[in-house]
């Protein structure tokens, strides 16, 4: 990586209220990213490197770095280093399925828990997801869901809360408004009227949990996870996008095919 490279995305980043520093150093690579500063199957500066580069700690660094993996967006080769994927696979399910019927069991009881409701700017992943352009306001739902009083999933949605985006509609807002903290935001959304929810997909990958996810989970910030990640379509607009969390404790889930 030159200089003149280096210039083109790097520097400090600007703190921004509701938006957590590594969702902000996610932000920044996955721009460089996006527009070639960093190319497809590049390697990645140390996290050392790219915490000086852009001025933040190297635990914010290596959590952004996580959440870029998360997204198919880097790679990491052991004992070389990180790079940038060449592709970006699709893995995953086609059907559109609320959170409380994924991790539904028989006898057991589920509860969800609302732990932040905020209006925030959309990164670079989230954006194109809900339809909006980055940094414009989107809404996110964070919720722990619990089964039988034992934490198995956390769980980020979000939709665009831009007038004229598909989650700024007066319908969607109402619904939203209307559900309550032991709702999901998408078994919300399917009850808007003006037509079915459609095409989904749901994406599926491994990573660790990280030390700020860990905390809601009773986990450690090196335990494993499954990531669910979903995109939901409305009248053929994006219109929401979750990822979800999913400890090992939760043991085994349905995934059906629409």
């Amino acid at each position: 990586m030159n200089d003149d490279t280096a210039r083109d995305w790097t520097g400090p980043i600007t703190p921004q209220p509701g938006l957590p520093l590594r969702v902000a150093a996610y932000s920044r690579i996955a721009e460089a990213i996006r527009r070639g500063a960093l190319p497809g199957g590049s390697l990645l500066p140390t996290e050392t490197e790219l915490g000086t580069l852009l001025k933040v700690s190297r635990t914010v660094i290596r959590e952004a770095l996580m959440l870029l993996e998360e997204d198919g967006l880097v790679r990491t080769r052991r004992g070389v280093g990180r790079f940038v994927a060449e592709s970006l696979p699709r893995l995953g399910i086609e059907r559109i399925q609320p959170f409380e019927e994924v991790f539904a069991a028989p006898g057991a009881q589920l509860a969800l828990e609302r732990v932040q409701t905020v209006l925030q700017p959309a990164s670079e992943f989230v954006a194109p997801g809900v339809g909006i352009a980055p940094d414009a306001e989107c809404l996110l739902w964070e919720t722990v869901v619990s089964r039988d009083g034992e934490a198995i999933a956390h769980l980020q949605e979000h939709v665009g809360a831009e007038p004229g985006s598909p989650g700024g509609h007066p319908d969607v807002l109402a619904a939203l408004d209307a559900a309550g903290p032991a709702s999901t935001m998408l078994a919300a959304l399917a009850g808007v009227p003006g037509g079915a929810l459609g095409p989904g997909t749901c994406e599926i990958s491994l990573s660790t949990v990280g030390p700020s996810r860990a905390k809601l989970l009773d986990l450690r910030a090196s335990d494993p996870v499954l990531v669910l990640t979903q995109h939901v379509r409305r009248q053929g607009r994006p219109l929401y996008l979750a990822k979800c969390l999913v400890a090992a404790r939760a043991g085994h889930l349905s995934l059906r095919q629409s």
